[in-house]
């Protein structure tokens, strides 16, 4: 093809497995005229034959291999913009895929209109578990053309590169490229995309689908699962001054405050939930690095964050280690402190001691919560397992300890149950709280997993037990925190095996996994995953009604 309208790059290293699934969901578009480059950093696999067998296949793709390995995506999608033959640009990763439609979509929405780049949605399917949902939904909801990025400063949270296409000669008239040796390009590069064009076009069509794994082992995990490593926390802080130093030179400092929530909301918030699972060391090193920047920050940006991680942020500037690793464990879920405190002025604020800064009682300041008098079913509780012995077979004994910092619950004993449903069918384990001080309360619950009623097809999945409290009439459950180091145990229960361990990650609830086994797991559930099909649903309800 000698003047194709689109290029396609997909970037690959060691990734032979996957590589062709990427490139057959191009070649599978509804818009023929497209070129394939593919661009290989360097790979030490079989990715170089994969990728000539493929050329091979198609006249359309072209290969190109760099002389030695980058470490990153920008080098080899740079090398494929110098080489590439197309007015429009487009980019892919080796692990992920386009939409059919995805070229169609785009191509046409430069079409309606002169702009700089189109965008559209993205979609995200977790490896795992096949559970698929839409990045930034609210930002490509509907079709709007933008002139200029300061008319919805959110797009800076679609960050993405791979979901747009682009004017070649918008990018070589800014000279714009992807930022080398250094990681979360992306962010970099968008940034300036957003800042330098004089309009763009969003479109809610699906355009790219991102696969998602998060439990990948270490040496194939993406940059973005790669927060255990300081060196990912120093170069995404690395980027954001590339960025401050952009809005800075360019003329859209009024932009700071925007990108500024947008990274405490967004980047420092993906290491915030793994905060629990850290240790003193590596902490110590986090707020090396983070705190300097998080210094520089706009306090507008701090005022838009809820109060769970601006705590969260404020004890990681004091480096307050331990009280980190217990704020961190809250987020998300509603959980409250173990302690508060008050000042002369009666104000309550985060642990134990009354904040001894302007700044430290601008940020623990926990009024906003109203531990003392929001309704009950919201009330905040925190509930954490301190002892866990296995018994014989499939029997838990659990010591709870919860606090209740708001003093909501009266003096004395507290009925509470815990409760957990595997498949539809609710299990409920009444005990009770007895009281230890005011606002703290212990108890004992045996849980006999055995007894689960489960479904008749097996249930295969996981859930986490959550804790029951009632006060006159009215109800609060609220998450039950593990230690989390247990070591994990799995028994047999009636038709299926049972695992009792820690969850991986923020909040590091108690988590129990069920598999089916036996006729269940070979019969039962293929059975049943068959009826559920909502096409064999259809037809049932089609036949239903014609023998009617």
């Amino acid at each position: 093809m000698t003047s194709p309208d689109v290029t396609v790059t997909i970037i690959v290293h060691n990734d032979a497995a996957r590589l062709p699934r990427a490139v057959a969901s191009v070649r599978a578009q509804t818009h023929a005229g497209i070129e394939i480059v593919i661009s290989d950093d360097h790979s030490t696999d079989d990715t170089p034959e994969v990728a000539r067998r493929l050329a091979a296949e198609d006249d359309r793709i072209r290969v190109i291999r760099l002389p030695e390995n980058s470490g990153g995506c920008s080098a080899p999608r740079n090398r494929a913009i110098e080489i590439s033959r197309a007015p429009y640009l487009m980019f892919l990763d080796s692990d992920d895929e386009l939409p059919p439609r995805a070229v169609e979509v785009l191509l046409a929405a430069h079409q309606e209109r002169e702009v700089d780049f189109a965008m559209g949605a993205v979609r995200r399917v977790r490896v795992d578990n096949g559970r698929r949902s839409t990045w930034m939904p609210h930002l490509v909801a509907e079709r709007r053309t933008l002139e200029g990025i300061e008319e919805d400063p959110r797009l800076l949270f679609e960050h993405l590169a791979t979901s747009k296409m682009y004017r070649r000669d918008f990018l070589d008239r800014h000279r714009l490229r992807f930022p080398e040796g250094i990681h979360y390009e992306d962010q970099l590069f968008s940034a300036q995309a957003y800042c330098l064009a004089k309009a763009f076009t969003i479109v809610p069509d699906p355009v790219y689908v991102w696969y998602i794994e998060p439990f990948a082992a270490a040496a194939s995990a993406s940059i973005s699962n790669q927060r255990d490593r300081i060196s990912n926390v120093r170069d995404r802080v690395g980027v954001q001054r590339l960025i401050d130093d952009f809005l800075r030179d360019s003329g859209h400092e009024g932009l700071r405050a925007d990108k500024d929530f947008k990274f405490l909301k967004h980047d420092f918030r993906m290491y915030a939930g793994d905060l629990p699972y850290r240790d003193d060391a590596w902490l110590a090193s986090f707020a090396e690095i983070m705190n300097p920047y998080l210094d520089t920050l706009s306090p507008e940006a701090y005022d838009r964050l809820p109060r769970d991680e601006r705590v969260v942020l404020e004890l990681l500037r004091q480096e307050r280690t331990a009280e980190v690793r217990l704020a961190a464990r809250g987020l998300g879920h509603q959980v409250a402190p173990r302690r508060v405190t008050t000042d002369g002025a009666g104000g309550p604020y985060w642990g134990e001691t009354p904040p001894a800064t302007e700044r430290a009682r601008r940020e623990l300041n926990l009024s906003e919560l109203e531990l003392d008098s929001r309704p009950f079913p919201t009330a905040r509780f925190r509930h954490e397992i301190t002892d866990l012995t296995y018994d014989p077979g499939a029997v838990l004994t659990l010591t709870v300890r919860t606090y209740d910092p708001g003093l909501r619950l009266p003096v004395g004993p507290q009925r509470a149950s815990l409760l957990l449903t595997p498949g539809k069918r609710r299990m409920t384990v009444p005990f009770r709280l007895d009281p230890v001080r005011p606002g703290v309360f212990t108890g004992t619950v045996r849980l006999d997993l055995a007894s689960a009623s489960l479904p008749v097809q097996g249930f295969d999945g996981l859930r986490h037990p959550v804790i029951r409290l009632e006060q006159q009439g009215l109800a609060n459950s609220s998450v039950l925190l593990a230690p989390l180091d247990f070591p994990a145990r799995t028994a047999r229960v009636p038709h299926h095996t049972v695992t009792v361990e820690p969850e991986p990650r923020n909040p590091g609830r108690l988590q129990i996994r069920w598999r089916p086994v036996g006729t269940r797991a070979r019969v039962l559930r293929p059975m049943a995953r068959r009826v559920t099909n909502p096409r064999v649903r259809n037809a049932a309800r089609l036949v239903a009604s014609v023998l009617k």
